[in-house]
């Protein structure tokens, strides 16, 4: 079998997902899915309305049906779609009869591994109940952890089966070659596609890269923990708090930048007393470069930090300072470009102490920060994210903001925010 492109409309909004169809398959895709959210979203009318839009293309349903195999299948295959899925973790006899009501009704069965802890001995044992393809599917919840398909359980299962085999799940444009080198011959893509804002060109580029040309796409790229300074500095605050669900934003601190800058760095605490900047000015001959120094005074009135603070910090590679008190100099501080947040401002310091200590737990803006936590701040301000949580916060804020670009794209083409949202057939009905 040649190598397809399905691309995979994992969205809320019907007539979004049609106009991305279309220029999709402008741009070379093969087949065309019905996402499970599209299919939850407007039921079977997804199904029926693609098939109209797209009479000569293959239209697959992501039901990921669980159970009643033949009412399911039944269902979306008299709504027009030509293949189904079913889960792998399903029973025996759900395949079974979805692969029976599809023969019934003309359509064929995809089986989808997601979770499946044995995806080899599963594929060998669904082959047999007669499903016409595979697929090797690594989770949205489980990419942004920073999963991909395996490639040697691909290999396996194409060894060991003779269906064709789809692999689905955060598949990046540069990463194609691969997996169809593994033996993979349909290509689901949803993100990589979807949330582009010329989704002829990313198409296209997919298909191009299909065919062996080498091309470089970070649309729906997943990080791991080495590269999470470059994911969160290609977000925001906002975006981040709205894939963080409002956790981590640090209150009542002020931003000192210069426009557009933004602060990225993991955090190196530090505790002190009113006015006494010894702690503080310790910090930075101990933070490694990249840190932001993070500062609790329980927001006392003196300042704990300046200009030569700064200077020193920035010799030293330091990202930026937080501090949960007070801060001078700032004319000067903002000359050198270095950024800074603090609850107030006030000429007067006090003087090196010595009080407090260097690495502890301490709370900063209401929210606890660690060191080692990750904190970004620009000019709508500052968020902490546990370290424990940096690599999926980092990679559901690249979705957030790759899906705000592609809104953006449709209000440039003339649309408004709440037509993209449907957010009147959305309301709560009373």
């Amino acid at each position: 079998m040649k190598p397809v492109l399905q691309v995979a409309l994992d969205l809320m909004q019907l007539n979004r997902g049609i106009a991305i169809a279309r220029e999709a398959v402008e741009g070379g895709a093969d087949w065309i899915e019905a996402g499970t959210p599209l299919i939850k979203s407007e039921g079977a009318e997804a199904i029926r309305t693609l098939r109209k839009e797209f009479p000569g293309a293959k239209i697959i349903a992501d039901t990921k049906t669980m159970d009643v195999g033949a009412f399911e299948v039944e269902i979306a295959a008299k709504a027009g779609a030509d293949i189904i899925t079913v889960l792998g973790l399903a029973d025996d006899s759900t395949i079974k009869e979805a692969v029976s009501a599809g023969r019934k009704y003309g359509a064929e069965i995809m089986v989808d591994m997601i979770n499946v802890e044995d995806r080899v001995k599963r594929a060998k044992e669904v082959e047999s109940f007669g499903i016409s393809y595979i697929c090797l599917h690594m989770g949205i919840d489980t990419q942004m952890r920073g999963g991909t398909a395996p490639i040697d359980v691909l290999k396996a299962i194409v060894q060991e089966t003779s269906v064709p085999i789809a692999v689905a799940g955060g598949i990046t444009a540069d990463a194609v070659s691969k997996h169809i080198e593994a033996g993979a011959s349909v290509i689901i893509i949803g993100g990589g596609i979807i949330k582009a804002a010329n989704i002829r060109d990313a198409t296209a580029t997919i298909k191009a890269a299909m065919s062996g040309t080498p091309v470089n796409s970070d649309l729906s790229k997943k990080y791991s923990e080495e590269g999470l300074f470059e994911a969160f500095s290609k977000t925001s605050t906002c975006n981040i708090s709205d894939a963080f669900h409002k956790k981590g934003v640090m209150y009542g601190l002020t931003p000192f930048l210069r426009e557009g800058a933004m602060m990225v760095g993991r955090a190196l605490t530090v505790q002190t007393a009113n006015g006494d900047w010894a702690k503080p000015v310790e910090a930075i001959d101990r933070a490694n470069p990249g840190d932001v120094i993070v500062i609790d005074v329980g927001g006392a009135p003196m300042a704990v930090w300046g200009e030569l603070a700064s200077n020193s910090a920035m010799n030293m590679g330091v990202s930026g300072v937080v501090i949960d008190g007070a801060i001078r100099d700032i004319e000067s501080i903002k000359k050198l470009g270095f950024p800074a947040f603090a609850r107030s401002v006030i000429p007067c310091a006090g003087e090196p102490k010595g009080y407090g200590g260097i690495g502890m737990e301490i709370t900063v803006g209401g929210q606890i920060v660690r060191t080692g936590d990750w904190i970004i701040g620009d000019e709508s301000g500052l968020i902490v994210v546990p370290k424990e949580m940096a690599v999926e916060v980092a990679n559901r804020t690249l979705d957030v903001n790759e899906r705000e670009n592609r809104t953006r794209e449709e209000i440039r083409r003339g649309s408004t925010l709440s037509k993209v949202n449907e957010l009147a057939k959305w309301e709560p009905v009373k």
